[in-house]
C-alpha cells in the first residue's frame, strides 16, 4: 500500500535565500512567484528493516531513526545489530534486509566478482576516516624507540610502519609468525593495514583465485576478526594488532591492554569508509523509497556534523540497541579527540565526518580506489582495462539517487544548494596518503604500477 509523503511548502523567502548567489532575472522571477508545493513522493515500501554492525560509524542509521527523519520522510525503519560483515552481506542479498551499513568494498566485491557476487547499489557513503590501527602494549614497547619524539617528548604522528619492521623482522627471526587481525576481507580495514605496511616495506600477504587467505609470502599473517571481539582478542595475545573502527580502538586505551598508533585519516586524507547498501532490484521496484531514505540519511549526516550535536550522539550510541559502548570510550574520538597512548589525548576534529567534505556522496572515485586495492593484492586475480574500472563502479554507486534526495533537500530548506558537489563523480588526483603518492581514480592502471609491493598490470 502506498503512502504519500506529506506535502511540504515554501515561501518566497526561502527561496530567495535559497537563490542569494542567482542573477537579478531569477530574484526578479521569484519575487513574482507565489508560494508553492514541493512534489510528493509515493513511498512503495514504507515499513523496513536496515542492518548495522555495532560501530561508531553506524550514528547515520540511529540518527535517521531517534531524531524522526525516517518518519518524516514516510518511513517506518527498524534497525537491527547483526553479528558480523558476512551476515550483513547475505541478510540484504536473501532480502531479509532492505538495506544496511556496510563495508564501502562489499557492494564492490560483490559486483566485480570477489567472493560472494550480487547486484548491490550504494546511494549514499555514511562517512569519512574514523579507523585506526593498534597495537599491542608489548608491540608498542618495542616500536616506540623507532618512533621521533617532539619538543613535548611525545611520539611525532603519523607513525609510519617503518618503526614496526624491525620488530616484525625480530619475530620472523625467532621464527614466530607476526599476527594482526582486521575485520574482513574486502573492509576498508584491510586495505587500510596493507596500506601502512606495504609503504614501509612490509609485505602484507597476496591472495590468488585459489587462496583466498591473503597471507601468501606475507610477512604479517592478517586474519578476520569481528570489531567487538577485536580488544578481547587482542588481550588473549591471538592476534599483536589490529585495523578497526571506533570505538574499538579507544576501548582497548581505556581497558589499558593497547596502543593505536595511527589513525586512516594519516593513512588516507579524509578517505570514505562505510556506505549504506540496498540490492539494485530493490532499487528499482521501490525507487521513490530509495530516495526517501536517502534524504533521511543525508539529514542525519548533517545534524551528526553540528558540533553541538556530538554530545547527544554519543549518548544515543551508547544505547544497547546500538554501539553499545560506555559514553566516555565513544565521545574519545566523537567529540574531537583521540588518544593514543594512556593520557596522551589529540585534537582530532576530522576523525569523524559524516557531511562536511560532501562525505556522503557516492564518488565514483572512492569506489575505483577499492577496485585498486582489490587487484593490487590479488583478490581480482587478472588485470582489467581502465575501462572496466569505471563500468564496473558505475553499476554500484549511484550519485543519481542521491542527488534527487538532495534537490528536494535543498527545495525544502532543509540543506542549501551550496551542499551538492557540482562533479562528474570524480574527485581530482590526490597525493594525501601517508606514502605521498598520488592517486588518479582516471588512471587505475598507473596507480596499481606505481607500487614496489603487489600485483603490476
Amino acid at each position: 500500500m502506498k503512502n504519500v509523503l506529506k506535502k511540504f511548502t515554501f515561501s518566497f523567502f526561502t527561496a530567495l535565500l535559497l537563490s542569494a548567489c542567482g542573477g537579478k532575472e531569477k530574484k526578479a522571477k521569484e519575487v513574482a512567484s507565489e508560494p508553492q508545493e514541493i512534489a510528493t513522493l509515493e513511498i512503495e515500501k514504507p515499513q523496513l528493516t536496515f542492518g548495522f554492525i555495532k560501530l561508531t560509524d553506524m550514528a547515520p542509521l540511529a540518527i535517521a531513526k531517534e531524531k524522526g527523519f525516517f518518519e518524516e520522510e514516510g518511513l517506518y525503519v527498524s534497525v537491527e545489530a547483526q553479528s558480523n560483515w558476512k551476515n550483513v552481506l547475505d541478510r540484504v542479498i536473501d532480502g531479509q534486509l532492505d538495506g544496511s551499513h556496510m563495508l564501502a568494498g562489499q557492494p564492490i566485491a560483490a559486483g566485480a566478482g570477489f567472493g560472494r557476487q550480487a547486484e548491490l547499489v550504494t546511494p549514499f557513503s555514511m562517512d569519512l576516516n574514523g579507523n585506526g590501527i593498534t597495537v599491542s602494549n608489548d608491540v608498542w614497547s618495542k616500536m616506540k624507540p623507532n618512533v621521533p619524539t617532539g619538543d613535548d617528548g611525545k611520539p611525532v604522528h603519523p607513525i609510519k610502519a617503518d618503526a614496526l619492521k624491525p620488530v616484525v623482522t625480530e619475530y620472523k627471526n625467532s621464527g614466530k609468525p607476526f599476527k594482526m587481525g582486521m575485520v574482513f576481507p574486502v573492509s576498508t580495514h584491510n586495505y587500510e593495514i596493507r596500506y601502512w605496511l606495504a609503504a614501509a616495506g612490509i609485505h602484507p600477504g597476496m591472495y590468488t583465485a585459489d587462496n583466498v587467505q591473503g597471507q601468501i609470502d606475507a610477512e604479517v599473517l592478517l586474519s578476520v576478526t569481528p570489531p567487538p571481539q577485536m580488544p578481547a582478542t587482542l588481550e588473549s595475545g591471538t592476534i599483536y594488532g589490529y585495523c578497526v573502527g571506533e570505538p574499538w580502538n579507544q576501548q582497548a586505551v581505556f581497558k589499558g591492554i593497547g596502543v593505536p598508533v595511527v589513525t586512516n585519516y594519516d593513512i588516507w586524507k579524509n578517505n570514505p569508509e562505510k556506505v549504506f547498501v540496498m540490492t539494485k532490484k530493490f532499487v528499482e521496484e521501490n525507487p521513490n523509497t530509495a530516495v526517501a531514505v536517502t534524504k533521511a540519511l543525508i539529514r542525519a549526516g548533517k545534524w551528526l556534523d553540528e558540533p553541538s550535536n556530538r554530545a547527544e550522539a554519543v549518548k544515543i550510541l551508547s544505547m544497547s540497541q546500538y554501539v553499545g559502548a560506555p559514553e566516555e570510550v565513544l565521545a574519545n574520538s566523537m567529540t574531537g579527540t583521540f588518544e593514543f597512548e594512556k593520557g596522551d589525548k589529540r585534537d582530532m576534529p576530522d576523525f569523524n565526518v559524516f557531511y562536511k567534505y560532501n562525505a556522503t556522496y557516492p564518488f565514483y572515485s572512492d569506489g575505483i580506489w577499492f577496485l585498486t586495492q582489490m587487484r593490487r593484492w590479488g583478490q581480482i586475480p587478472e588485470a582489467k582495462s581502465a575501462d572496466w574500472y569505471e563500468t564496473t563502479i558505475k553499476d554500484i554507486y549511484r550519485p543519481d539517487v542521491w542527488k534527487k534526495a538532495a534537490d528536494l533537500l535543498v527545495a525544502e530548506g532543509k540543506i542549501p544548494e551550496s551542499d551538492i558537489p557540482d562533479t562528474d563523480g570524480y574527485k581530482p588526483a590526490s597525493a594525501d596518503f601517508i606514502d605521498g603518492t598520488s592517486y588518479d581514480a582516471k588512471d587505475p592502471i598507473g596507480y596499481i604500477n606505481s607500487f614496489s609491493i603487489g600485483n603490476k598490470d
